[in-house]
């Protein structure tokens, strides 16, 4: 077969396949199962790749009523955590032919503005990373596809949730320092209203509750190394027996509660052992390098996009939530008596 000057039509392909444009349509749009034959599929296939017939989107998705767009919402641009989402979820739209709009809601919390003066109109669905509830009743609209990550499955507003395990990931940070002999331990939890923050309080006071004298503080800081500072600082000035392990939420807050322990001339992790939960840049960044969870931000985005593109094509989305790990590094250690 020769290449036309001209864009390939459906009606070249079927001409060079030798069957009608009806045949062609079913057969690239995936639909031809138990309506054509398998070796005309192939013929089909194999003329258009010969041809390099493209099809043409920006029609088909006017006969769809589909604009192959999809809304990213998180909640900042301030971390390289959901900057990963995005790269992952692209990636898999990209595939697909949908392209995805990144939109910051701040603070995650009540309710984002609605960037499009009619988000039905203008997008297919949505992806909604870490938000509280009530962020998005701006944005959802009636009938908009929704998919909440990092949120709570039994109380969400999407047609589905994608969970990281972040649960499993609380757990191995506290076994890990039971294990080194940590009694004491101080929670600078995130001062954020959002179902990943209280799973990650729970999960923590659930696992040190049933061990004989483990004693479990909660200092609360906003996600910012000044907030996670203060916090610390205060936490550890009160009086008191000081904690000898400071379990984070984030690793900005580690970073954080870093530097009010070298203010008050503790060291890490020789008087405080600390551990974070994210595995960002910064976890190595810091001296001694830091003991964290890693989340696969990217695969996080990729099981996201995923799961919006089987509900807008009325399919059931994979279940699971995804894993994660412990990473231990120069954070951690014995602490110097044990409680």
């Amino acid at each position: 077969m020769t290449r036309s000057s001209t864009r390939p039509t459906s009606r070249d392909v079927a001409q060079a396949a030798g069957v009608s444009q009806a045949a062609v349509s079913l057969v690239l749009g995936d639909k031809w199962r138990g309506r054509v034959s398998q070796t005309t599929a192939e013929r089909v296939r194999e003329a258009a790749r010969e041809l390099g017939y493209r099809p043409n989107l920006a029609a088909r998705n006017l006969r769809l009523g589909r604009t192959r767009t999809v809304l990213l919402v998180v909640p900042a641009l301030t971390t390289e955590f959901f900057a990963g989402v995005y790269t992952g979820a692209a990636r898999v739209a990209a595939e697909h032919g949908f392209g995805v709009v990144l939109y910051p809601s701040p603070e995650g919390i009540g309710p984002a503005r609605d960037p499009f003066a009619s988000a039905q109109t203008a997008l297919d669905g949505v992806l909604a990373s870490s938000m509280a509830a009530d962020a998005l009743t701006a944005i959802r609209g009636d009938q908009l596809p929704l998919v909440m990550l990092d949120s709570d499955p039994t109380g969400s507003l999407g047609a589905a949730t994608v969970n990281l395990d972040i649960a499993d990931g609380v757990r191995q940070v506290a076994e890990h320092l039971l294990a080194l002999g940590h009694r004491r331990i101080l929670h600078l939890a995130a001062d954020v209203p959002s179902w990943t923050f209280d799973v990650r309080a729970r999960e923590l006071a659930a696992r040190l509750a049933p061990v004989p004298g483990t004693e479990l503080r909660t200092a609360r800081a906003p996600i910012s190394i000044d907030g996670a500072l203060a916090a610390t600082e205060t936490a550890l000035t009160t009086p008191g027996t000081r904690p000898t392990a400071v379990v984070c939420d984030d690793d900005k807050l580690a970073a954080g509660a870093y530097k009010a322990l070298r203010r008050l001339g503790l060291r890490v992790p020789d008087d405080v052992s600390v551990t974070g939960l994210d595995d960002l840049a910064l976890a190595t960044a810091i001296d001694p390098e830091l003991t964290t969870v890693r989340l696969d931000a990217e695969l996080f985005g990729e099981r996201g996009m995923q799961a919006l593109l089987a509900v807008l094509e009325g399919r059931q989305p994979d279940g699971g939530d995804i894993p994660v790990h412990l990473v231990v590094r120069g954070s951690t250690a014995p602490p110097r008596t044990s409680a």
